[in-house]
C-alpha cells in the first residue's frame, strides 16, 4: 500500500519510485564490474516514451552521452535506459564510443526495441575500458519488473561513493487522471553541476509532448540540480533523462493547458528532492547546507549568490566545525560578482541573527553551535537590493571526503 502525503494539489507518494507510473519497470543485477554489489541496471517503458534530457558542460563528454544524444536525436523518443557503475566510459576514445553502442545493441536486442530507443549511461572511474564480457552476460540477465524490489535493484546499481539510494515520487491530478511522476538519482563526489558525478532519471505515465518537456527540464534544472555542489567538479556523465509515456491518459499537456502550473509543480518537487539527497549524500558528508538567498537584483544572481555560499571550502569547513564564522559568508557574498551594497545585506543562521547593516551581531555562540550540530543547517542573507530569491545545497567538507578520495581508484 503506497503512503501518501498531500501538499496544495500535489501528493507525495512517500513509498513510490520510478516503477510507480503506469508501464514502467526496472531491474539491477550484479555483473561483476563491483566486486560484491549490483553495477548494471535498466528501466523500460512499454511503449516509447517522449522524452528530454540535460548533460554535462564538461568539454570532455562521456561515450554514453554521446551515444544517449544521437539515440534521441532521431525520433525524441526512449524506450529503455540502460545503466552501469564502476565504470564512467569516458576518455576512453573510438573503443570506448563502440562499447556504449554495444551496450545500446544489445539492450535492444533483449527487450526487441528499435536500437535508438535506448539511452545508455555510465559512471564510476574514469579512463578505463568496460569490461564488455561482463556487461553482456550482465544485460542478459536483467528482467524489468514493476515492483519495489525491482526499483530499489535498479537504485542500488548506479550507485558509486554513494551510501544511499536517492528517489522521490509525486502524483497530480490532471483532466481527472492521476498522473505520477517518479525518479531516482545517484551522486556524492564530484558534484558541482551545470549540469556532477550525478546521474538522474524520471518516469512519468503524463501525456506531454517532448518540446514542452524539455523546456520544462532545462527550467527545473537550473534551479535544482544545477544549483548543488559538493565539491566544485563537474563530472564528464552528468546526465538527466525523463521518460513520459503518457499512459495516464490525460490530455496533452503544454504551458497553455489549464493544468501545467500543477504539473510544473510536481515536477519540481521530485528535481528539487533529488538534488537534496545528492548534497546531503555528499562524499564524508555529515550535514545538509540550504543557502537561501532574498533581496536580490534578479533571479540569476541570487542563485549565483547562493551557491558561492554554499560552495565554499571555508563555509563548509565551518558547518562541520559548528562554527558560527560569518565572515566566511561575507567571504563568498563578496567574491560573487553579483549588485551588493553592503550596509544592507542581513546574515543568519536559520533565525539566528549574525550580521546587518554592515555590523556585526551580538548572538548565543552557544546557541549558534547547538544549532550547527543538526543534520540540516539553513543560511540565510538578504542582500537588500531587490526582490528576488535563490536557493543553493550542498554539505559540509570533513576528514571522511579526504579519505575517500585519496584512495578512490584503490
Amino acid at each position: 500500500m503506497l503512503e501518501t502525503k498531500e501538499t496544495s494539489a500535489i501528493t507525495k507518494i512517500n513509498d513510490g519510485s520510478i516503477v510507480t507510473p503506469k508501464g514502467f519497470s526496472a531491474d539491477g543485477v550484479h555483473a561483476g564490474l563491483r566486486y560484491n554489489k549490483n553495477d548494471l541496471g535498466v528501466i523500460f517503458s512499454e511503449v516509447p516514451a517522449n522524452c528530454a534530457a540535460v548533460y554535462t558542460q564538461s568539454h570532455f563528454q562521456a561515450a554514453p552521452l554521446k551515444v544517449t544524444q544521437e539515440s534521441i536525436g532521431k525520433e525524441g523518443l526512449l524506450q529503455a535506459i540502460i545503466v552501469n557503475s564502476a565504470n564512467a566510459n569516458a576518455c576512453t576514445g573510438e573503443q570506448g564510443v563502440k562499447d556504449a553502442y554495444e551496450m545500446r545493441e544489445r539492450c535492444a536486442s533483449l527487450f526487441e526495441i528499435q536500437p535508438h530507443y535506448v539511452a545508455v549511461a555510465s559512471t564510476g572511474v574514469i579512463g578505463e575500458f568496460l569490461k564488455m564480457d561482463k556487461i553482456r552476460t550482465g544485460i542478459e540477465q536483467l528482467q524489468p519488473k514493476a515492483t519495489s524490489d525491482s526499483a530499489n535493484a535498479f537504485q542500488n546499481a548506479i550507485l558509486t561513493t554513494d551510501l544511499v539510494m536517492k528517489t522521490s515520487c509525486y502524483e497530480v491530478e490532471i483532466d481527472g487522471k492521476k498522473v505520477v511522476i517518479g525518479g531516482a538519482a545517484k551522486g556524492s563526489g564530484m558534484i558541482h553541476p551545470n549540469m556532477a558525478t550525478m546521474l538522474s532519471f524520471v518516469t512519468t505515465d503524463a501525456n506531454i509532448d517532448s518540446a514542452s518537456l524539455q523546456s520544462l527540464l532545462s527550467e527545473v534544472t537550473d534551479k535544482t540540480y544545477n544549483q548543488i555542489t559538493v565539491d566544485g567538479d563537474t563530472s564528464t556523465n552528468d546526465m538527466v533523462l525523463v521518460m513520459a509515456n503518457g499512459q495516464a491518459g490525460n490530455e496533452q499537456l503544454n504551458e497553455t493547458h489549464p493544468q501545467w502550473n500543477d504539473f510544473k509543480a510536481a515536477f519540481k518537487e521530485v528535481s528539487e528532492e533529488l538534488a537534496k539527497q545528492i548534497a546531503k549524500d555528499g562524499e564524508g558528508a555529515t550535514k545538509l547546507i540550504e543557502v537561501e538567498v532574498t533581496g536580490a537584483k534578479t533571479k540569476q544572481e541570487a542563485n549565483v549568490v547562493a551557491k558561492k555560499i554554499v560552495g565554499s571550502s571555508l563555509v563548509k569547513t565551518a558547518v562541520y566545525g559548528a562554527d558560527a564564522n560569518w565572515g566566511r559568508i561575507i567571504c563568498a557574498v563578496g567574491y560573487s560578482e553579483a549588485s551588493v551594497q553592503p550596509e544592507k545585506i542581513d546574515i543568519y543562521l536559520e533565525d539566528i541573527c549574525l550580521f546587518t547593516a554592515n555590523s556585526p551581531q551580538a548572538f548565543s555562540e552557544e546557541i549558534a553551535t547547538e544549532y550547527l550540530k543538526q543534520d540540516s543547517v539553513k543560511i540565510k542573507v538578504n542582500l537588500g537590493v531587490g526582490e528576488e530569491t535563490g536557493k543553493a545545497w550542498g554539505c559540509d567538507l570533513t576528514y571522511d571526503y579526504v579519505k575517500i578520495n585519496a584512495s578512490y581508484r584503490t
